[in-house]
């Protein structure tokens, strides 16, 4: 740990007040608005209905209860729970359920009172005769509402959660009700979701920046930290509850993430007994298999579960590129068929267990497998000056293996509603195996050599963070905390080669080496929010961040100094009426290269196309503005964004001809560009019917980039680009009766600007029909993606002294049947809070 980081983690302590002011009308139902704590859950104060008068007595005593679906066995999250004096019939006291179902009234006086539960789609439910005495603690237990048919605007809706959700401080997707989603990987899911996109590589970004953080159940993971592409191909999607997208993040989390974090919420169980739940699907371009299960009596809660997930995909790729060398111009020709293959798996064990009556402890711990291999068989000519010079043949076998282990010990210590303290640690390492094995052939087909590039990596990362939360009075809550991350990179690379039979043996010719590469940071945050009686809400807070870096490689030490930033964070919100919330908020971001970026290893797996990290590359910061306007009209949902960002110092990928290799180019990331982005979201979600919803969402924004490039004369000169991006989606959900229900999605995204040129954009459609079986203990599925023909991706760059057009033709037209089933006797219970490491400061994958 070093030195200089520890006596600042350990002095530093910074205030942060948050408000967390809830109104819950007992009137028009599911009108309260739960507010978010920031760590991805959801708080809710004791509240006062506006449409009844109120009289409440003091006391001491409390009630508690959780809130369920009588049939489907889960919660039911929001409710509006009213104390009313059984003599006078006045409501006393409100709350609403938080997004578990729990819902606590405190401060309640001695007496005898109904309690009466209401939410939309359910019938009422009254508790008569619930006697308080003083001091006491209630626990009513479990309230059971049956679901009905309620009318509202002559559209009769039912209790089900909608797949898209605005929450106050997020947008949330809900994957687990995507009938298409089984059998995909995490990118099939994120595809869907409003504000993102990812391309097929699995490159995700944010409102057009890749810059982004992505966590798993709000915990970081060195997965993610070295590639977020990987990361999601290893993550089933059978496995994702929910995709929280938060463009706005407050200072209790890292400053990292210019663009947001978009944090991924995988399915947890919160019964009393046991069950085992089966997941299996195949299909012509994957298959996967998931089983999990969970046990839970008294104090102790232990779950395990693993999923699988297999695919197989072809692909043609073409590139056609024109450089000049030695005054010579040299037009490249290629050709690559390719097959590519995978094993992904997570699998998780974790442990809860009751301290106490207000301590809980959690531990987990969480194994991900990632096995990828690539054939490509390359066919390159060669033009110098026009005339054809050579005609290369090349086999090439790629392996992309890694395999990471996450474990976190968390403990909470509640004092009284709104009150607690917590300890949260995590410690993650991965190991990242990137080889590839090469023959080289003759026009015969014969092997006449052979090579070999050996990079083997391993990441560590080690967290521990304290937060503290103190309500102030009703509408004010102060919040804040410490943190430190210590994290280890260490990367061996060399170059093997051999001939056509025979031994390897080292290459002296290509590079090798290795980097070590530590990076320590030290935090605190301090906050403050409070709410006015006219419906205003401002969350005020700034976080500082202290980082040092030790690089070194096999020759010499990298210098990078140490750096401190200082970054605000601004949200206020203004009530407009009953449906209708008008948002402003600011946030500075700062971005940390990723190892994929640092890596200093020479890839030549395409001798035409060289890629390298740069281990001196230094962070970014970015300045983040959003207007958003949110309202429901009858049966619809509406919400309109406005956003502008500017980075500076921005890392940036940029392509360069090679000095030794002819016609090559070489791809690095350098911190020599800046970039600007305006836009707009327009996201809508409707109700045509009862059972019939429809939601869609709408992006366009104007993308800056302005950088260095090396021009005819080998001198740096200045290069930029620009232009609008478009993308849109939209998907429906219809539900059948006899257990029936389907689903279509279609998507596209618009051109990508880079620096140096563009990436075509690339549209995504699929149909899922589903059954359930055996009283909804079951369900059979049938699902096609792009059955209409596949895609293909054209990427162009432009530079004074090359230019380059790659095209990629991917076929993945997919037919898949699913099937799943429950087995075991289940109670809900009320599932038990938690604190969890949530580092979001690290640029994982590409970017532009």
């Amino acid at each position: 740990m070093n030195k200089r980081v520890l006596p600042l983690i350990l002095t530093l302590s910074l205030f942060s007040l948050t408000v967390t002011t809830t109104f819950a009308q007992f009137g028009p139902p599911g009108s309260g608005q739960p507010r978010g704590d920031g760590n991805g859950r959801t708080r809710t104060e004791s509240t006062t209905p506006t449409t009844f008068e109120i009289v409440t007595p003091k006391g001491n005593s409390k009630i508690s209860g959780i809130v369920v679906d009588s049939s489907l066995a889960k919660a039911v999250e929001y409710a509006t729970i009213a104390l009313i004096d059984k003599t006078t019939k006045k409501i006393i006291d409100g709350t609403i359920a938080d997004d578990k179902g729990r819902f606590t009234l405190t401060k309640v006086a001695e007496g005898t009172y109904n309690l009466t539960v209401r939410f939309i789609g359910y019938a009422d439910k009254t508790i008569s005769n619930v006697t308080v005495g003083k001091g006491d603690n209630i626990d009513v237990g479990v309230i059971k509402l049956n679901v009905s048919a309620t009318t509202l605007d002559a559209v009769t809706v039912t209790g089900q959660k909608s797949l898209i959700e605005e929450k106050v401080d997020r947008l949330v997707y809900n994957a687990e009700k995507d009938l298409t989603a089984k059998g995909g990987d995490a990118a099939d899911v994120l595809r869907k979701v409003p504000l993102l996109s990812v391309d097929f590589d699995g490159n995700l970004s944010l409102r057009g920046t890749t810059n982004i953080r992505v966590l798993i159940n709000n915990k970081p993971s060195t997965i993610i930290a070295s590639s977020i592409a990987d990361a999601l191909k290893m993550i089933p999607a059978d496995l994702i509850q929910s995709v929280e997208v938060i463009t706005s993040p407050s200072a209790k989390y890292d400053a990292e993430g210019s663009g947001g974090i978009v944090n991924i919420i995988t399915k947890k169980s919160t019964i009393q007994g046991f069950t085992l739940n089966l997941d299996t699907g195949v299909g012509l371009r994957g298959s996967n298999l998931g089983l999990s299960s969970s046990f839970r009596t008294g104090k102790l809660g232990v779950t395990l579960g693993g999923n699988g997930r297999a695919f197989y995909n072809p692909a043609f790729v073409t590139l056609d590129q024109n450089t000049v060398q030695n005054g010579n111009a040299i037009r490249t020709n290629q050709q690559a068929s390719a097959f590519d293959n995978g094993l992904f798996g997570r699998y998780n064990l974790g442990f809860d267990y009751d301290l106490g009556k207000n301590q809980f402890i959690t531990a987990g711990v969480n194994f991900g497998t990632r096995n990828f291999k690539r054939n490509q068989d390359y066919t390159t000519q060669l033009f110098t000056n026009n005339a054809l010079s050579s005609t290369n043949y090349r086999n090439v076998d790629s392996r992309d293996l890694s395999n990471s282990v996450d474990m976190n010990l968390d403990y909470i210590r509640t004092f009284k509603p709104g009150q607690e303290w917590s300890v949260s640690t995590l410690y993650s390492i991965s190991n990242l195996t990137n080889n590839f094995s090469a023959d080289q052939l003759n026009g015969s087909q014969e092997v006449t050599g052979r090579q070999k590039n050996l990079n083997s990596n391993v990441n560590k990362e080690m967290t521990v963070q304290t937060d503290y939360v103190q309500p102030i009075g009703k509408k004010q809550q102060i919040e804040f905390g410490v943190k430190g991350i210590f994290r280890e990179v260490n990367s061996q690379f060399e170059y093997q080669l051999a001939g056509p039979s025979g031994a390897f043996t080292f290459d002296a010719r290509n590079p090798a080496g290795l980097l070590n590469y530590s990076q320590n940071i030290g935090a605190g945050y301090v906050s403050y929010t409070f709410a006015t009686a006219n419906k205003y809400t401002f969350k005020l807070g700034t976080r500082y961040e202290h980082t040092s870096i030790i690089a070194n490689d096999a020759e010499r030490d990298i210098l990078i100094p140490d750096y401190q930033n200082l970054v605000p964070s601004i949200n206020i919100s203004k009530g407009l009426g009953k449906a209708t919330t008008l948002k402003l908020a600011y946030n500075r971001r700062i971005q940390r290269p990723g190892l994929q970026q640092l890596n200093p290893n020479v890839n030549f797996a395409n001798a035409q196309n060289i890629t390298i990290g740069n281990p001196s590359l230094k962070p970014e910061i970015t300045d983040n503005v959003e207007l958003s306007l949110s309202t429901s009209i009858k049966k619809s949902y509406l919400n309109l964004s406005l956003f502008s960002r500017q980075s500076s110092n921005s890392i940036t990928r940029i392509t360069m001809p090679s000095d030794s290799v002819a016609g090559a180019v070489i791809t690095t990331f350098q911190n020599i560009g800046k970039e600007q982005t305006v836009g707009m979201n327009l996201f809508g979600n409707t109700y045509i019917t009862p059972t019939w919803t429809l939601n869609g969402s709408f992006d366009l924004y104007y993308n800056t980039l302005s950088g260095q490039q090396t021009g005819l004369s080998g001198l740096s000169e200045p290069v930029s680009n620009a232009g609008f991006i478009l993308s849109g989606r939209l998907q429906s959900q219809v539900s059948l009766p006899n257990g029936w229900s389907v689903q279509a999605f279609g998507g596209y995204r618009g051109n990508r600007i880079q620096l140096q040129g563009s990436q075509s954009g690339m549209g995504m459609y699929s149909v899922g029909v589903r059954k359930d079986i055996a009283k909804k203990q079951g369900s059979i599925g049938l699902a096609a993606d792009n059955f209409f023909g596949g895609m293909k991706i054209r990427n162009t760059l432009t530079s004074p002294i090359f230019n380059q057009v790659s095209v990629n033709n991917i076929y993945n037209q997919n037919i898949k049947v699913t099937f799943s089933y429950k087995l075991g006797k289940m109670s809900l219970v009320a599932k038990k809070k938690t604190k969890g490491v949530t580092n979001t400061d690290v640029m994982g994958g590409d970017t532009n």
